[in-house]
């Protein structure tokens, strides 16, 4: 499968929690030969802020992201698994696969920003449905730890400006409020996901290092004129998007095909050492980890 493949071609696989065991099943006999994870999240908005002095713009950051992720429920959690090439698993159909994974939550109850609600109701998302039939967060957290998906460095995790994405995973794995401090979420972070991209920080290495291509777009020039949203990154970069914007799995792999888009023509397909840095949060790879 090519890095942009045909929208028919790709099938959105819905979990539920009467389906959850066996997707996570298949998840597993994929992960190893697909060890590259796209992943987005939906959630109810932002509700809160800190209060307080903090030392640094990303403990401020921390902190907020902190109070909400503790504070509200996931709705969705999108995951698409790729090879380094961008090929994506069949699962023994004739379709390659993106998962879309729906949690219990109730609009009318739990706490949320209203117009976030409202902009997920209008994308499709179906409030009554993962009312009644939503994936259990602590069973998912579960079947997640035993999949070979997390703590594993041969896993590499994509998302764009994904520290909410992480801390509504994180959330979920570990069955409690995030750490106290933006040290201890790096920490785990580093346990649990050893190796992340975040696409919003690799925008700005190709600002940092002034790359022009003039191939995408007929001539289009990118000396520092990337964009800072995924959805224009993507159409610039000519990456055809499947399913509905602000729905988990067509976000999840809009960021798989964008990130190998990208890869290839910014970094000549070798982008280790831009690796573990997550934006807002700061580099997880120590150094500014206090």
């Amino acid at each position: 499968m090519s890095i942009s493949p045909q929208s028919e071609s790709i099938l959105i696989r819905e979990v539920w929690n009467d389906n959850l065991e066996e997707e996570f099943a298949l998840i597993r006999e994929i992960i190893d030969d697909f060890p590259c994870v796209g992943m987005d999240t939906e959630f109810p908005g932002t509700v809160t802020r800190p209060v307080g002095d903090f030392s640094t713009l990303p403990d401020y950051y921390y902190q907020t992201l902190k109070a909400n992720v503790d504070s509200l429920k996931v709705i969705q959690v999108g995951l698409t698994f790729s090879d380094a090439n961008g090929n994506l698993p069949t699962c023994r159909t004739d379709k390659f696969c993106v998962w879309q994974f729906n949690f219990k939550f109730n609009a009318d109850e739990d706490v949320s920003a209203r117009d976030a609600i409202e902009l997920l109701r209008q994308s499709g998302i179906d409030f009554e449905k993962i009312s009644e039939k939503g994936i259990d967060g602590y069973r998912f957290g579960e079947l997640l730890m035993s999949s070979g998906v997390v703590m594993n460095d041969g896993v590499h995790w994509v998302t764009f400006h994904g520290a909410y994405d992480f801390g509504y995973l994180l959330k979920l794995l570990i069955c409690d409020k995030l750490p106290e401090t933006r040290a201890g979420f790096i920490n785990l972070m580093n346990m649990y996901f050893p190796t992340v991209y975040d696409i919003k920080c690799l925008t700005k290495f190709c600002n940092d290092r002034q790359l022009v291509h003039d191939t995408v777009r007929g001539g289009l020039g990118w000396r520092n004129t990337i964009p800072g949203g995924l959805n224009k990154l993507a159409e610039l970069l000519d990456v055809e998007r499947t399913g509905t914007c602000h729905q988990a799995g067509s976000d999840s792999l809009l960021t798989s095909g964008t990130f190998m888009k990208l890869k290839e023509l910014f970094f000549n397909g070798s982008i280790e050492k831009y690796a573990g840095v997550l934006f807002g949060v700061g580099d997880m790879n120590g150094q500014n980890a206090h």
